[in-house]
C-alpha cells in the first residue's frame, strides 16, 4: 500500500457497504462522479478521520475482508492517505486484508479455556479444516470463559451473524454450517445465535441482596419500561436534584475507585475533568475487556444494558460532556445488539439526546466497536482507535482529563466503575461505602463458573466456597495474564489486601487451576498472548515479549539458570520502561509461578 492511490476500485457490494454508512459521495473529491463544477473547484475536505473504524467494519461486516479497492474507497471518501489506513487496517486482528471465507470461525486458545480443553478442540478444527489462517483462527480471549472451553463464528453478510459455541466441544463446532440462527430480536446489524439466558452467567441471579446484578435474570434486558419497574432512573433523578457538583461530592464520598485495576478515585477523575475550561468535553466508557479471564462487563451489559446507559448520562452530566463514546469489544455481539437497541429506546423516550427529562441537559452515546486488540483497554489508545488512528498508547502527560479524546478534556471508565455510581446515588456516599461491592469473574476448576458479586474484605477462600471446586486446587489466578498466581487462598479480595500479598485484583479475574493443568503451557501461552497483543510502539514491550516467550521456550525443554536469570532481567526491563501498562505488567503472571510454584525447578 503506498502513499497514494493505485486506482484500485470497490466492488459494487463494497461501494454500497460504505455508502449505506456514509451516504453518497456529494463530489468527486469523495469518490463520486465527476462533474463540470468538481473540474473548476476543489471542495474542502471536512475532518471525517473517526469514521475510519466504523468505515472498515461495515466493509468486513458485508463482505468478510478488505480489498484493496474497498480501502481506497474509504480513504478517498475520508480524506485519509492510503499507507495510514492500511495501517489501521493491519493493526486489528478482526479485518483482514486478504481474501477468506465469509464465514470464519475463532477458537479461544486463552487460559480459562485451554484449562477446560481448549486444546482438544483446536486440535480437532486443525484435522477437519487444515491449518489456521483461512476457515479459521486461534484466538485470544472471547470473554465466554464461564462457559469455557469457547468459540466465535463470524459470518459476513447484511446483516453479518455471529453464532456462539460455549461450552465448545470437538464434535459441535467442527460442522459448520450454514443454517439460519436464530436472533435476539434486538438489533437489526447483527443475528446472534447460539447464546443462552445471561442470567446462567450469574450463580447469584435473583437474590434479593445483590446491588449491581440485580436485575439480571429478573427484568427483560430489552424492556424500558421494565428496567424503569425495577427502579431505573431514580439515579438519574437524584443527580438532578443534586447537581452535578453535588453528583461529584457523592462519588469522591463513596471512595469509589476504578474496576478496570488501576483504581484511580473516580471523584477525582471527574471533579478534574468538570473544572476544564476547554470545551467540549468527552465521556468514554471503556467496554473493551480483553484481560483473559474477564467476562463481567459483558454480563452487566447483556442483562441490563440501561443500567449502562443511565450511568453514562450521570457521569456526562457531572462533567459536563455532551458526547459519549461506548466503546465495546468486537467479539461481544449480543451485548453489542442490547446496546444498539437500549440507546436507540433510550434516545426516542427522550432520556438520551436534547432537554433529557426537560432538565435542559443534552447528551448522547455513540457505539464504537473494537476489532481485536487487546491494547485498546488502555485509556489512551481506545482515543486514538475511536479518532481513527491504530490503537496505540499516547505518553502521559498530559493526562486524558487535560487532553483526551480528540485533544479535549476527556472521562474515561470502565462499565463495572459506571455501574457503580447508580447505587451511590441511591443509597447514598455513606450507605454505598458500608457494603461496598466488587464484581469477580470466577472460571477454570470450579463447579458454578461465573460473575460473582460480593462485598470488599471477602476473602479469597469464602469466594470459593461459594463457587465450589473440582480436583485439587494448585493454585488461583488474580487479575488475569497481567496479574500473579496465589496459593493463599485467606487473602482478603481488596486493592490493599491482594497488594499485601504480591498480587492484584485487577479486572475481579479469578482463574482457579487444579493439578491436571499444564503450568509450563500455561505460562507460554501468556507469554505470547502478550507478544501477539504488544503494539510494537515501545521497545522493552516490543522485544522484551519475544525474548520471554523464546526463555520459556527453553526453560520447558530444559531448565537453565542463566535462561532464569535472563528472564527476571527482561521481566524487570518491561517493567520498568514500558510506556504503558500492557508491558509493565507482562512478566507479573510468569515471576509469581517461578517464585511460589517453583514451576522451573530442578
Amino acid at each position: 500500500m503506498d502513499l497514494r492511490f493505485r486506482g484500485a476500485q470497490p466492488s459494487d457490494e463494497e461501494r454500497a457497504a460504505v455508502d449505506d454508512l456514509l451516504g453518497p459521495p456529494a463530489t468527486a473529491w469523495e469518490g463520486g462522479s465527476r462533474t463540470d463544477t468538481d473540474l473548476r473547484m476543489a471542495a474542502r475536505a471536512e475532518a471525517a478521520r473517526d469514521l475510519l473504524l466504523p468505515a472498515l467494519h461495515a466493509i468486513n461486516d458485508r463482505v468478510g475482508w478488505i480489498s484493496e479497492g474497498a480501502l481506497e474507497y474509504i480513504c478517498r471518501r475520508l480524506t485519509i492517505p492510503p499507507a495510514e489506513a492500511y495501517g489501521v487496517a493491519t493493526f486489528y486482528s478482526l479485518f483482514s486484508m486478504e481474501p477468506r471465507p465469509r464465514r470464519v470461525l475463532h477458537v479461544c486458545t486463552d487460559l480459562a479455556c485451554q484449562a477446560k480443553g481448549a486444546q482438544a478442540v483446536r486440535d480437532r478444527v486443525e484435522q477437519r479444516f487444515g491449518p489456521a489462517g483461512q476457515d479459521w483462527h486461534e484466538s485470544p480471549c472471547l470473554g465466554l470463559c464461564e462457559r469455557a472451553p469457547a468459540a466465535l463464528a463470524l459470518e459476513a453478510g447484511q446483516p453479518h451473524r455471529a453464532e456462539v459455541y460455549a461450552p465448545a466441544t470437538p464434535d459441535t463446532i467442527t460442522t459448520i454450517t450454514g443454517a439460519a440462527p436464530g436472533t435476539n430480536g434486538h438489533a437489526p446489524s447483527v443475528n446472534v445465535a447460539g447464546e443462552t439466558p445471561v442470567k446462567d452467567a450469574v450463580p447469584q441471579a435473583g437474590r434479593p441482596d445483590l446491588v449491581l446484578l440485580r436485575r439480571i435474570g429478573v427484568v427483560d434486558p430489552a424492556s424500558l419500561d421494565d428496567y424503569r419497574a425495577a427502579g431505573g432512573y431514580t439515579a438519574l433523578r437524584r443527580a438532578f436534584e443534586l447537581g452535578p457538583a453535588g453528583v461529584i461530592r457523592e462519588v469522591l464520598e463513596s471512595g469509589l475507585v476504578g474496576r478496570g485495576g488501576a483504581a484511580f478515585p473516580t471523584g477525582r477523575k471527574w471533579e478534574a475533568t468538570a473544572r476544564q475550561p476547554d470545551h467540549p468535553h468527552y465521556l468514554v466508557c471503556n467496554a473493551d475487556e480483553s484481560e483473559p479471564g474477564t467476562f463481567k462487563d459483558r454480563v452487566v451489559m447483556e442483562g441490563d444494558p440501561y443500567a449502562l446507559v443511565e450511568a453514562m448520562t450521570i457521569a456526562a452530566y457531572a462533567t459536563g460532556c455532551a458526547k459519549g463514546y461506548l466503546y465495546i469489544r468486537g467479539e461481544y455481539p449480543r451485548a453489542v445488539a442490547r446496546l444498539q437497541h437500549a440507546i436507540a429506546t433510550a434516545r426516542s423516550r427522550g432520556l438520551l439526546g436534547d432537554d433529557i427529562l426537560g432538565k435542559g441537559l443534552s447528551f448522547d452515546i455513540e457505539l464504537r466497536r473494537g476489532a481485536g486488540a487487546y491494547i485498546c483497554g488502555e485509556e489512551t489508545a481506545i482515543f486514538n482507535s475511536i479518532e481513527g488512528r491504530r490503537g496505540e498508547p499516547r505518553s502521559k502527560p498530559p493526562f486524558p482529563v487535560e487532553k483526551g479524546l480528540f485533544g479535549k478534556p476527556t472521562v474515561v471508565n470502565n462499565v463495572e466503575t459506571l455501574v457503580n455510581v447508580l447505587p451511590i446515588l441511591e443509597r447514598g456516599a455513606q450507605a454505598y461505602a458500608a457494603a461496598e461491592p466488587k464484581l469477580f469473574c470466577v472460571s477454570g476448576a470450579v463447579e458454578r463458573p461465573g460473575v460473582y458479586e460480593l462485598t470488599f474484605g471477602t476473602t479469597l477462600r469464602e469466594l470459593l466456597d461459594m463457587t465450589g471446586t473440582t480436583g485439587t486446587t494448585r493454585a488461583v489466578l488474580l487479575g488475569g495474564a497481567a496479574g500473579a498466581f496465589v496459593t493463599d487462598l485467606d487473602i482478603p479480595l481488596t486493592f490493599q489486601g491482594t497488594r499485601d500479598a504480591g498480587a492484584t485484583l485487577g479486572s475481579g479475574v479469578v482463574l482457579v487451576i487444579d493439578d491436571t493443568v499444564d503450568m509450563k503451557r500455561m505460562l507460554l501461552r501468556i507469554a505470547e498472548f502478550f507478544r501477539d497483543e504488544s503494539c510494537g510502539q515501545c521497545v522493552p514491550c516490543r522485544v522484551g515479549t519475544v525474548r520471554q516467550e523464546e526463555a520459556l521456550h527453553r526453560l520447558s525443554r530444559r531448565v537453565d539458570d542463566s535462561d532464569l536469570v535472563l528472564l527476571r532481567e527482561v521481566g524487570q526491563t518491561m517493567r520498568d520502561a514500558s510506556i504503558c501498562g500492557l508491558g509493565q505488567t507482562a512478566w507479573n503472571a510468569v515471576e509469581s509461578a517461578i517464585d511460589r510454584l517453583g514451576v522451573f525447578n530442578r
